[in-house]
């Protein structure tokens, strides 16, 4: 990434080039808010939406990233998908959930993990206090068909899944570097 970052002119705050998330974010974003809509709507991660996902990063990424990079960045999603692979197998997580994270993984600087987790406890308490306030009120009336709704304690982790890629990639193309 270093020829990146000597094209910038600046030293951001992630290390997500800014160049790689203003090309990502465009592509990515309506696919996140999708997965967003439709694990609220259903319950489910759709495989389209999560092959789409990948698509992008294969095929975008070929252009923003040097090779190395590149390269490292789908062992990520080998390795972040036979993780969820095992977790999924085990319970402890959906399929949905461990195809999305292993599609996403890519997108993500591996120094950026820390800010990434941080993200994503944020983003998970906001989602889920937000799901539950609008489930007990009468704003549940605005979608009064979604399965998320009647499925008890379970909740719709590609709600602040797909939030947290698409708010990391817009703060990627702001303080990437």
């Amino acid at each position: 990434m270093g020829a990146f970052e000597e094209l910038s002119g600046h030293q951001g705050l992630m290390h997500i080039t800014v160049l790689s998330a203003r090309w990502f974010l465009p592509f990515c974003l309506p696919i996140c808010l999708y997965v967003c809509f439709t694990d609220l709507r259903e319950m489910r991660i759709t495989n389209p939406s999560v092959i789409l996902l990948a698509a992008v990063f294969v095929v975008v990424g070929l252009f923003v990233l040097p090779l190395p990079v590149y390269g490292w960045r789908i062992g990520q999603m080998v390795a972040v998908l036979a993780l969820g692979f095992l977790l999924s197998a085990g319970g402890a997580m959906g399929a949905g959930d461990a195809k999305f994270l292993a599609a996403a993984a890519p997108f993500v600087a591996g120094s950026d993990l820390r800010l990434l987790l941080a993200l994503f406890a944020a983003n998970l308490l906001a989602a889920f206090a937000t799901h539950r306030l609008v489930k007990y009120t009468p704003l549940r009336r605005i979608a009064p068909g979604w399965k998320s709704w009647h499925m008890g304690w379970k909740f719709p982790m590609g709600f602040s899944l797909g939030g947290t890629l698409g708010l990391y990639l817009i703060l990627g193309a702001i303080y990437g570097r």
